[in-house]
């Protein structure tokens, strides 16, 4: 299996997001997947025109001649490809949206029906790859997550393809300080993102158990949100002994 985990962080490799994704990328390689890493905020991706060349004019080719070209042929090449994002103001990322919307490409411009009469836009691929979503948030609470996990459906259904797992873990900045306060809690946390990693490559899915366990917060939230707080009292109070608030 070729997965290909796309990265939609503006903090590429220093991301929050990031570390819930090489858990699970190291899970899958240990069952046999082919992973890569793609940070997107290392790419230059412009929007979108909405000049439909790439289904007018030159089918399946977008105008813009950046990096899209290089990351459209990644899709096509994988088994699974798996967004990536922190989640900004209730949605994804603003370069993960872009780069969504130039996924345009890879899809006929006929509309069809489904079997309940809705209409979609077919794959001009061979052979879709499923989709996955691995997101981080601020807030120690999993419906913050509820927009995402109706637009990822939305998108798969909209691509032609379904939607292989889900991994959101709220309090994400916990991920930063886990590995050496909450040792034992990320120990566990850690080795579940491994183990669904290793389950999306045998099962094609992850265990209802794991997705639960996967769900537990890693911190009280009450706790969580007592030292976030105080964390910030502190960034402030520096700011203003040295003068710049």
């Amino acid at each position: 299996m070729r997965i290909t985990i796309f990265n939609g962080s503006p903090k590429g490799e220093r991301s929050n997001t990031l570390k819930v994704a090489a858990e699970f990328a190291e899970g899958a390689r240990s069952a046999g997947a082919e992973v890569e890493v793609v940070h997107l905020a290392g790419l230059k991706i412009g929007h979108c025109l909405g000049c439909f060349h790439c289904w007018e004019k030159e089918p399946g080719v977008c105008v813009l001649k950046d990096d899209m070209g290089g990351q459209l042929r990644k899709v096509a090449a994988s088994d699974l490809a798996v967004f990536a994002t922190p989640l900004y103001i209730d949605n994804v990322s603003g370069m993960t949206k872009v780069f969504m919307d130039r996924l345009t490409p890879l899809v006929d411009p006929k509309i069809f029906r489904d079997e309940a009469g809705e209409c979609f836009h077919r794959t001009r691929l061979p052979k879709n790859p499923r989709l996955g979503v691995i997101s981080s948030c601020g807030f120690p609470e999993q419906r913050h997550f509820d927009v995402l996990k109706l637009l990822f459906r939305r998108v798969a259904r909209n691509l032609d393809s379904e939607l292989a797992f889900e991994i959101y873990r709220d309090a994400g900045p916990v991920m930063a300080v886990a590995p050496f306060l909450l040792k034992d809690a990320f120990g566990r946390y850690r080795d579940l993102l491994r183990e669904a990693g290793a389950q999306v490559v045998r099962d094609g899915a992850i265990s209802q158990e794991t997705a639960a366990a996967l769900a537990e917060p890693l911190l009280p939230p009450d706790r969580y949100v007592e030292s976030s707080n105080a964390r910030f009292q502190r960034l402030l109070s520096k700011l203003k002994d040295t003068g710049a608030a």
